[in-house]
């Protein structure tokens, strides 16, 4: 009875470290499709790492990023689009984790001001090219 106790608990143990390694090379390799691969590396650019924040999932080092990378190739591989990711990470991780959010109540000052800084500055420069 202890012997099978002992199996079973090194069997159950093992389980999350096999998962962690199958997550960990799919991080770091490539899908075996190019195009599957490439829509995962494009979505993987819209993406920003949570650990980071600075650095898209695609480009940061932290283990969080590799998860997430991890995530999205198998999601892709698996069939899904990449819109459908996309939600599937924002419903997860917030809107904060896309560098591209979606125009709404909540983001249209995002969207809105570039657009009133660029039209400050051609008034301004008007007023100081009229002066002289």
């Amino acid at each position: 009875m202890t012997r099978a106790a002992a199996v079973a608990l090194a069997l159950v143990a093992a389980t999350p470290a096999a998962a962690q390694t199958a997550n960990a090379a799919l991080a770091y390799t490539q899908l075996p499709d190019a195009d599957q691969e490439r829509r995962a590396r494009a979505l993987m650019e819209t993406l920003r790492c949570i650990v980071c924040q600075g650095q898209s999932i695609a480009d940061s080092d932290a283990d969080m990023a590799g998860e997430m990378r991890a995530v999205v190739r198998q999601r892709i591989a698996a069939g899904q689009t990449p819109r459908q990711i996309r939600d599937w990470m924002i419903a997860r991780y917030g809107r904060y984790i896309s560098y591209d959010p979606p125009l709404d109540a909540a983001t249209i000052p995002l969207w809105i001001a570039p657009l009133l800084l660029l039209l400050a500055g051609i008034w301004l420069a008007r007023g100081s090219f009229r002066r002289r």
